[in-house]
């Protein structure tokens, strides 16, 4: 059985496709031991920590990211591995484990940076005004 699902942060989408395998876990198409930053590849194995890695023996798992940065990126792919993982394995036990540790794990987090307006250098910053 093969389930595909997808994950967002910011601006990055990860998208993660679970299938029965012998642990394999790919970030686009390298394996997940060579993804640098180190906090970004712990990030992106979070799931497996808290579901044990006996699980990890038994899924193949390919995500593929784009847009955003890295630490984007890899809570991109922290949700989409962790949906992916209860959705293949259909278990309620993982999903309440997983909502009870972060729920951004199962819930992509909605927050996006706000549009730069006019009269400032930011969204909200103003120019400063002079008086003399």
């Amino acid at each position: 059985m093969v389930t595909n699902t997808s994950g967002k942060k910011k601006t990055a989408i990860a998208r993660a496709t679970v299938r029965d395998g012998e642990g394999r876990v790919r970030i686009d198409s390298q394996p997940v031991e060579l993804v640098e930053p180190e906090m970004a590849r712990l990030k992106m194995l979070e799931p497996f920590r808290i579901a044990g890695e006996d699980l990890r023996s038994q899924v193949d798992i390919d995500v593929s990211l784009s847009g955003g940065g890295f630490a984007g990126q890899a809570d991109a792919a922290r949700t989409a591995i962790a949906r992916g993982l209860v959705q293949h394995l259909n278990d309620a036990e993982l999903r309440d484990a997983y909502m009870d540790f972060d729920r951004s794990l199962l819930v992509n987090d909605v927050r996006q940076s706000e549009p730069k307006k006019w009269g400032g250098p930011g969204a909200r910053a103003r120019y400063q005004k002079s008086y003399r």
